[in-house]
């Protein structure tokens, strides 16, 4: 069995991956795998295109449907307006897309954006069933080098997904840019539960039941290894606070959910 130490990476060693994780390092972090640096984008793919016909089934599983309630309550704290065009990058499914256009109405538009061709289309039906398709807009693309201009949305936002982002400086640096000033900036990510005797639990949780759930349901034990790796490389919410102040992001809070093992970081161009 695996020591807490070895689950959750000590400062150092979590600062020396943030470092890979936003700078030109010849590696990157691939859950606890250090894969070359131009190769974590296709492992990155791989993964999802794996998991991306069962990936809200077992979302829904694995967190108990809270993840529902993490969401609502991340996109309600963005408080959007009618009309605002908002950016969610790296969409997959579309969750937080379609709780955005619901608050920005028939004016607003939502762009789900993201690298996995097959994530989009398995969160499509979501959106034919709830009668916003004139609302949400799909591209295809990276979320280090996005395609869209300078100043162009009142709002971006990011759920489960910048961890898994080659350059995650970058990535939030794109996000600083496509917005307009004044433009509000949404993270909801994983991270460390506070309470001990709770992280143990949700330790033995994430590294013995999760990965035989996947391997039972969705057929991927890898995939479901994969996921608590990646979440404990992950910042802390005071480092990526630092890093989101170094970017010229302002503003900057944060709101722990469910003893901290979810965070919505907020923050304004």
């Amino acid at each position: 069995m695996l020591k807490e130490k070895e689950m959750w990476l000590d400062d150092e060693k979590r600062k020396s991956q943030l470092d890979k994780a936003t700078n030109e390092a010849e590696t990157a972090f691939f859950g606890f795998q250090q894969v070359p640096r131009e190769r974590k984008a296709d492992r990155v793919l791989q993964h999802f295109n794996s998991v991306a016909q069962h990936y809200d089934f077992m979302n829904s599983l694995l967190s108990f449907g809270i993840h529902h309630l993490w969401k609502r309550t991340a996109v309600r704290m963005l408080n959007l307006n009618p009309g605002d065009r908002v950016l969610d990058v790296c969409g997959g499914t579309g969750d937080l897309a379609i709780l955005a256009a619901g608050d920005t109405g028939s004016d607003g538009r939502v762009i789900v954006y993201d690298i996995n061709r097959a994530m989009m289309q398995a969160g499509l039906h979501k959106v034919t069933r709830k009668d916003i398709e004139d609302r949400i807009r799909y591209v295809q693309g990276n979320a280090e080098s996005i395609s869209f201009p300078d100043r162009h949305f009142e709002a971006a936002m990011v759920g489960f997904g910048i961890r898994n982002v080659t350059n995650m400086k970058q990535g939030f640096e794109e996000m600083y840019r496509v917005l307009k000033p004044g433009g509000k900036m949404m993270c909801l990510e994983f991270s460390k539960p506070t309470f001990l005797p709770f992280r143990w639990l949700y330790d033995i949780y994430s590294f013995y039941i999760m990965p035989f759930l996947g391997e039972l349901i969705a057929g991927s034990r890898k995939a479901y290894t994969h996921l608590p790796e990646s979440i404990r490389m992950f910042p802390l919410p005071d480092e990526l606070s630092e890093l989101l102040k170094e970017i010229g992001f302002s503003q900057i809070t944060y709101k722990k959910l469910t003893n901290g093992i979810a965070v919505i970081h907020l923050a304004v161009k």
